[in-house]
């Protein structure tokens, strides 16, 4: 019976660890308002609010 490569198994959830992170990171810095813009809905009358339901969001 085959034993078990540890190394490459902690490598691989390291790697995928790291990556999640990333992508975390650039979701982060892509919701954040860019140059003063308002990131916030809430100042936007109700009818120009997303719908939370629709397709796009």
């Amino acid at each position: 019976m085959a034993k078990p490569n540890y190394a490459f198994a902690k490598r691989q959830r390291d790697m995928a660890k790291k990556q999640k992170k990333e992508e975390k990171k650039l979701r982060k810095a892509a919701g954040q308002p860019q140059d003063g813009e308002e990131g916030d809905t809430a100042a936007l009358p109700a009818d120009a609010q997303p719908d939370p339901n629709s397709p796009e969001a």
